[in-house]
């Protein structure tokens, strides 16, 4: 009887003393979240990192070889708000939010799309714009086709590997084959050999691509997904994710980020600086 009490008073003194390990594990936890703020860390190096990957027109780089795009102009625009300076860390687009999440950059604004389980490992701020996917086709293997038609066996799709155009074809073309990309170029070139017969991809590129070749690419209108964009910082970086959502809505508020989307998107005063 004894023998069972101590055991008893062992266990209750082992639970008791765990769950305060684990108390003293949380807050030290929190207190580490806050310490190690992007927000804190950018303040003391002076420089904010951001990660992003190259694609027209988001992010390309010019004639000298410097980035531009409507994604570089908002990471600019955040660092000049913020009083320092910008270093940008491209990334392939398969492992952007690993990257993210190991501390690689502070920040992601790479056009990234929300998703519920990209939303699992990372938080996303509001909204800062809208894009659609679209999907261009080779005019001469996909002759005559109406959009429906492009899901079937016998039909192969690219688009670009971890992007939700990815989502897109398999979901608006579940029949289809799709073939899977590190970088959108090497899906539209495969594009234009005619070694696919469509591409899935986030506009303006399928628009743009089409009018750029003419007698290769052509585009549909109807729109494959709808999406909303957001800036990706790490998990329990409140803090960072307070002060990008409050620059958001200033600058949607004062028109400029709409007024970069027109430019970027819009038009093409920008394609001389990289043609």
């Amino acid at each position: 009887m004894r023998k069972q009490f101590l055991v008893s008073a062992i266990v209750l003194v082992g639970v008791f003393v765990l769950g305060l390990a684990a108390s003293t594990s949380a807050g030290e936890i929190q207190r580490k979240l806050v310490a190690e703020s992007a927000i804190e860390q950018i303040a003391k190096r002076g420089v904010i990192k951001v990660g992003m990957d190259v694609f027209v027109p988001w992010a390309m780089k010019d004639k000298k070889g410097e980035l531009i795009g409507f994604e570089i102009d908002i990471a600019k625009k955040v660092a000049e708000d913020m009083g320092v300076k910008i270093e940008f860390v491209p990334t392939k687009w398969s492992g952007i939010i690993p990257a993210l999440i190991t501390g690689k950059f502070d920040v992601l604004i790479g056009g990234m799309t929300i998703t519920t389980q990209r939303n699992l490992k990372i938080n996303f701020t509001r909204p800062y714009y809208y894009t659609e996917q679209g999907l261009m086709a080779h005019k001469k293997k996909a002759a005559g086709f109406e959009v429906s038609d492009f899901n079937s066996p016998d039909v192969t799709i690219a688009a670009r590997l971890g992007s939700t155009a990815a989502i897109a074809a398999k979901q608006r073309f579940p029949k289809a084959k799709i073939r899977l990309f590190d970088d959108e170029p090497a899906a539209v070139q495969e594009l234009r050999n005619g070694n696919v017969h469509a591409m899935v991809a986030g506009q303006p590129l399928p628009s743009s691509t089409a009018i750029e070749y003419p007698d290769t690419i052509m585009v549909y209108e109807e729109v494959m997904m709808l999406e909303a964009i957001g800036i990706g910082v790490r998990k329990g970086d409140n803090d960072t994710l307070n002060l990008i959502n409050n620059w958001i809505e200033i600058n949607r508020n004062n028109g400029w980020i709409q007024g970069k989307y027109a430019y970027w998107f819009k038009s093409k005063d920008w394609k001389n600086m990289i043609e």
